[in-house]
């Protein structure tokens, strides 16, 4: 076996997720009224092109969790039956993808597509004498005989190369799609075509192919050409920072999730028996999340992350790579934030379960002797899902952003594992060379303010298709 795979905690809660996830689509769509909403989310045209970038960012995190070890080679001194024998580094699907860029590392800083080093070398003259000059980068560009009149023309054949490869691409999967649409509907594709060039289609099937063509484009011309360029650059020790900012996508996402998964149970639950049984369960509960407000968040994570260094380091045996550390380190952050965030939707569900709870169906339930746990699960709960997911959504773009000044400060992530606050945090002194290195500060900014903004437009489209207020006859 070439390789064998690894589980990580972090990965077998994204596996747990994505069953959840599965599980809920196959019961939404044998029920109506669970149907009935996301498919106003896609006939949404936002809903659609959102969607479809968060999808994007969701491939690469998931190829991202898949984890294995290599095997090793034999030595010519094995025994021929001597057991398989693995490499210690811990490598996920997106890095043998990307091996060419985690490989290629340079000496230090270059620019994005550059084939020299950002800064001056001493560098021996054939006479003997030394010379204060640029090097040659050592992978980028080197198939290049004089870069500076070569590079322009060979990035824009590369850009053409890379938009013709995903035209292709596109194109292909295009009329896989619209050969499947038109089987399912017993239609022509020539018809189904049509429909769709002219927005004639319940779902904008036109809106999403022209996003999907955008995106097909994006990958391939950034393949292409990071094939031979540093397409972002390098950081100080010379490694790729588009590499870099892709590997950081996992991070984000996890951090987005996995926290929502650990605190939507306690606010969901909470918050919905505060304001439903009032009293002194209500009280327990309003005293329960207002303790928890008092304490300075940034300090308890703070405090919660250094007893798990102080435990890693008095039990190192027990962790075989630093990417099992930095894993457990991420999976501690993951719960201390949920701990320390699930307060908001809890008071936002109380104060919604306390006006559900008077309205005439609930106090005609009570009447009739229907059941609490009844009146919740029928009456109460699909009534604040719309304030649910408005509210996963909006948080998971907060916690995105709030791993980012985590790292800035020290306490989030571990500094071994990628992810865009440690990014920023490395190029805060970057920013201060002359001239200055920008480039690993602005890929971070921009992979991130795609994901957010995207999962905050998506946010207003679920809140739209979910408000029982807003709802509309179709």
């Amino acid at each position: 076996m070439p390789l064998i795979p690894v589980i990580l905690w972090t990965d077998a809660l994204v596996f747990v997720l994505l069953a959840l996830a599965l599980g809920f689509g196959i019961y939404a769509a044998r029920h109506e009224h669970l149907r009935a909403p996301w498919r106003r989310v896609l006939r949404s045209p936002v809903g659609m092109v959102t969607l479809l970038v968060l999808g994007s960012y969701a491939l690469i995190g998931v190829l991202d969790t898949v984890h294995v070890r290599l095997r090793l080679e034999a030595s010519a001194s094995s025994a021929p039956n001597a057991p398989a024998q693995y490499a210690p580094d811990v490598m996920s699907l997106l890095d043998l993808a990307l091996n060419d860029l985690r490989t290629q590392q340079e000496k230090t800083y270059s620019a994005p597509f550059a084939t020299h080093l950002f800064v001056k070398e001493a560098i021996e003259q054939p006479d003997g004498s030394l010379s204060r000059a640029y090097p040659r980068l050592q992978f980028a560009g080197n198939h290049l005989r004089d870069p500076d009149t070569e590079r322009a023309a060979d990035i824009a054949a590369r850009t053409l190369i890379g938009a013709l490869k995903g035209l292709i691409a596109w194109a292909f999967f295009s009329a896989g799609w619209l050969w499947l649409l038109a089987r399912r509907r017993g239609a022509s594709l020539a018809q189904v075509a049509a429909e769709i060039r002219a927005g004639r289609t319940a779902l904008p099937w036109r809106t999403a192919l022209i996003t999907l063509g955008v995106l097909f484009l994006l990958g391939f011309i950034a393949a292409e050409l990071a094939a031979s360029y540093h397409l972002l650059g390098t950081d100080k020790v010379g490694e790729d920072v588009f590499y870099q900012t892709l590997k950081s996508v996992r991070t984000g996402l996890l951090i987005g999730t996995l926290t929502t998964l650990v605190m939507l149970p306690a606010a969901l639950l909470l918050g919905i028996a505060a304001g439903y049984f009032r009293g002194w369960v209500d009280d327990l509960i309003q005293y329960l999340y207002t303790t928890l407000n008092a304490i300075p968040g940034v300090l308890l994570i703070a405090a919660a992350i250094l007893m798990l260094q102080v435990y890693m380091t008095n039990h190192a045996d027990d962790f075989t790579s630093l990417v099992e550390r930095a894993d457990l380190r991420l999976l501690f952050l993951c719960l201390i934030l949920g701990v320390t965030s699930w307060t908001g939707l809890c008071r936002l569900l109380r104060g919604e379960a306390l006006k559900l709870r008077e309205v005439e169906y609930v106090q005609a339930a009570l009447a009739l002797g229907v059941g609490h746990f009844t009146i919740l699960t029928r009456h109460i709960l699909p009534n604040v899902m719309h304030i649910v997911l408005m509210t996963l959504v909006l948080d998971f773009s907060g916690l995105v952003l709030a791993e980012a000044v985590l790292s800035y400060v020290n306490i989030g992530v571990d500094p071994t594992m990628n992810s865009w606050g440690n990014m920023i945090n490395s190029a805060r002194l970057e920013l201060a060379r002359e001239p200055v290195v920008w480039w690993s500060l602005a890929a971070a900014f921009s992979f991130m303010f795609i994901l957010v903004l995207a999962a905050n437009l998506f946010a207003d489209v679920v809140r739209d298709a979910f408000d029982p207020r807003l709802r509309t006859v179709h």
